[in-house]
């Protein structure tokens, strides 16, 4: 069966960065598993993956604006210290959830000073071109439940 638009997909991968560093990896764990064609994935990676069969292997770039999206500048604030009430040391490389009027924003602190601290919204691959070196294991149609909770039940998926 090939990859089309409701195939549940279990691959496994190796994510680099345009430097060649490993970034991430799944061949020491369970595959990753997605539903095609419902945005479970990146869409570079996603467009890529689409017509492969069970056991085809490829190496694909994927650029930042199809991956987590380009770096925007807009979405590094400086806040004042205030706004971290309870927390007595704010250092940088700590993550916060934001309360925003578009909802919670994952964000990470760059910098702290005794009246500010400054902020980043950006995915933390924002703005990197990411490299994926694939290995399809399985592709099968999606079931009506599957297909209703948006996501892959059973080996490699969500189990209820």
């Amino acid at each position: 069966m090939n990859i089309t638009e409701n195939a549940v997909v279990l691959f496994h991968y190796i994510l680099t960065d345009g430097d060649g560093v490993q970034l991430d990896s799944s061949t020491d764990t369970a595959p990753l598993a997605y539903i095609h064609g419902h945005k479970n994935i990146i869409p570079g990676l996603e467009q890529a993956m689409e017509g492969k069969k069970e056991g085809d292997a490829m190496k694909v770039t994927v650029p930042a604006a199809d991956a987590y999206g380009e770096y925007q500048d807009h979405l590094v604030q400086e806040v004042p210290r205030q706004a971290f009430q309870g927390i007595d040391d704010v250092k940088p490389g700590m993550r916060f959830e934001a309360q925003t009027p578009s909802g919670p924003v994952s964000v990470v602190v760059t910098a702290a000073t005794d009246d500010t601290v400054t902020v980043d919204g950006n995915h933390p691959l924002a703005g990197k071109e990411l490299t994926f070196d694939v290995k399809i294991e399985t592709v099968r149609e999606a079931s009506e439940e599957e297909l209703a909770h948006g996501h892959v039940h059973g080996a490699g998926g969500h189990e209820h």
